[in-house]
């Protein structure tokens, strides 16, 4: 069935000298473990060049798929079919597997790796050791806010035992505040605030040699390389404004390692451009644009509409994704500011007070004073997150239809969430993303939701529509 095989070209971050051992990676973590999915795992070298081929069993154990991996930059992947009733799924699914086992051996050199990211002008600001610092302001404010109803709803039992039948219009009251300042809060979270005139963030890689890994996470543990990479900052990008090997090399040296010049990559990127783009597309003013230098790839956005809007970008994504999928990606949060999606989050949870407090209580006051308020409290908090879920898959909606690239949207879901994707093929696993106090639908189903969609169709009712197929896509997990 020479017609239907398929060739294309998967971009990574690993570098070129790695791209060998890409291939050993992907053959001895992640097929030869899966040995009732792949058969007839082989590496071998045609032209200088290495290579990966392996056959995909259906769940009966017969062939029906043969894919190659050519190590190349970027990869090179053919996939052909070897039964006649081979199902599209069935070649996506070969194509995510691909995906995860790259992604798998970028995080692998990612954990090898010094970053350095710098704005011109501005003090170096060195990435968070953790992420934890900012992370309870972040849940506060962005993206969709659920966080913020559980915050309040434990305030809400404290406040009643304070002002009584007051309590909700008090509690409504603060919410609102929170909600319609939260873009000015986030705002003074930001490491860097990119401007048109100063709208770039450079970014630098450093790769240690894979072989020393291990060794050399216990003799320079994360503190350790923070140190390092002050000095670096300190003593090559805040005097040139870039690094050099031969300053670099001199701090290196001093603590047992050498800089070579094929091991550091360069990355420039103009958020500014990008986010203006978005805005562009959508036909909105141009947020405040904020940086948080952390290596957690995460992208948010915050406030009360539009014209009150705060993007927020991590270097993790702008390290990971490239700048379509960055695009994309924004899109889907200015998909949120388009939708008012904190304010209706914010209307709904009020309800929820009002109704807790000014009906249920009068009429069955026991609740309150018994273990069935904790079952209420649990059962009310799980429609929450998943009404949730209607708005991040409505975000995914209009991402697809105003930036016009769901495939590319749907790419940049799998690397961020190549971990959840693997874990999401056990049905029992599906069925707790679904059910868990996570706003956002399970990555399986939003990237399968992506991949089918035809940015050209007109959708008349996206939120009604996300709502359907999220019912629909918990009803056939169970």
């Amino acid at each position: 069935m020479p017609e239907r095989t398929i060739s294309y070209f998967l971009e990574t971050e690993v570098p070129t000298n790695y791209i060998g051992n890409l291939l050993d990676f992907i053959y001895q973590k992640y097929l030869l473990p899966q040995q009732k999915r792949f058969t007839n795992i082989y590496r071998t070298t045609i032209n200088g060049q290495s290579s990966l081929a392996f056959a995909v069993l259906d769940p009966l154990g017969k062939q029906n798929l043969k894919v190659e991996i050519h190590g190349s930059k970027p990869i090179k992947v053919t996939i052909i079919p070897t039964d006649e009733t081979v199902t599209e799924q069935t070649i996506a699914d070969a194509k995510q597997d691909v995906v995860i086992a790259v992604d798998y051996f970028e995080e692998k050199i990612r954990q090898n790796t010094l970053y350095f990211a710098w704005r011109e002008g501005e003090e170096i600001v060195p990435e968070k050791v953790s992420g934890k610092e900012k992370k309870p302001i972040n849940r506060l404010f962005l993206e969709t806010q659920v966080f913020l109803f559980v915050i309040f709803a434990s305030l809400g039992l404290i406040l009643f035992l304070i002002v009584g039948w007051y309590a909700p219009i008090v509690l409504m009251a603060l919410q609102f505040i929170f909600v319609f300042y939260s873009s000015k809060i986030i705002e003074r979270t930001a490491d860097w605030h990119i401007t048109r005139n100063n709208p770039t963030i450079h970014l630098l890689e450093y790769h240690l040699p894979l072989e020393e890994q291990d060794s050399f996470e216990q003799k320079y543990p994360k503190e350790k390389l923070m140190e390092i990479k002050k000095e670096v900052y300190e003593q090559t990008i805040s005097k040139k404004g870039e690094i050099d090997c031969e300053t670099t090399q001199q701090i290196f040296a001093k603590h047992g390692f050498e800089c070579t010049p094929e091991r550091l990559s360069a990355k420039k990127v103009n958020v500014y451009e990008l986010v203006e783009k978005t805005a562009q597309k959508f036909g909105f003013p141009m947020p405040e644009v904020i940086v948080s230098n952390t290596m957690i790839p995460n992208a948010a956005a915050s406030g009360p509409s539009p014209s009150r809007g705060v993007v927020l970008i991590t270097t993790g994504l702008l390290v990971q994704l490239d700048e379509n999928e960055i695009l994309s990606v924004l899109g889907h949060e200015f998909g949120h500011l388009k939708g008012r999606d904190p304010l209706l989050l914010y209307g709904l949870m009020g309800g929820e007070f009002l109704f807790r407090f000014y009906v249920l209580l009068p009429l069955f006051p026991i609740i309150f004073s018994s273990y069935i308020f904790l079952a209420y409290f649990w059962i009310v908090t799980g429609i929450i997150y998943f009404i949730a879920k209607f708005f991040e898959a409505r975000a995914d909606l209009t991402s697809a239809t105003v930036i016009g690239q769901p495939q590319v949207l749907a790419e940049s879901l799998e690397k961020i969430g190549f971990k959840r994707l693997l874990y999401e093929r056990m049905p029992a696993y599906r069925v707790q993303e679904w059910i868990s106090f996570d706003p956002h639908p399970p990555i399986y189903f939003r990237v399968s939701r992506l991949r089918k969609l035809d940015p050209a169709i007109k959708i008349k009712h996206p939120l009604v529509q996300s709502a359907r197929e999220v019912t629909r896509g918990l009803l056939d997990s169970l």
